[in-house]
């Protein structure tokens, strides 16, 4: 998924990691996928911090009882989604974008 990236989507990405877990917290509520950090638009001096992270939830993936196709999109659009949270990008035009 990475390669199919625009070069500036890439280009910008800076100390952050992606990791799969279960279920969200009860706290998250009923996510597919969050985006814990600063984002690229709120730094100022970042360094010597610990990644940010996107965490995607498998198990609420797999209850949408999506066909293989359809659920290996909704991942992608979840990704892109919080990933566009970590280039400072907000929802209306990630909306604008397709990644919402």
């Amino acid at each position: 998924m990475i390669e199919e990236l625009p070069d500036w989507v890439i280009e910008e990405i800076d100390n952050l990691v992606v990791v799969v877990e279960d279920y969200p917290s009860r706290e998250q509520g009923d996510l597919l996928g969050v985006y814990e950090g600063v984002s690229l638009a709120e730094r100022g001096d970042y360094s010597g911090v610990l990644p940010d992270r996107i965490v995607i939830f498998y198990r609420p993936h797999i209850e949408l009882g999506l066909g293989l196709e359809e659920l290996r999109s909704e991942i992608r659009k979840t990704v892109l989604h919080e990933l566009g949270h970590h280039l400072g990008i907000d929802d209306e035009r990630l909306s604008e974008l397709g990644w919402d």
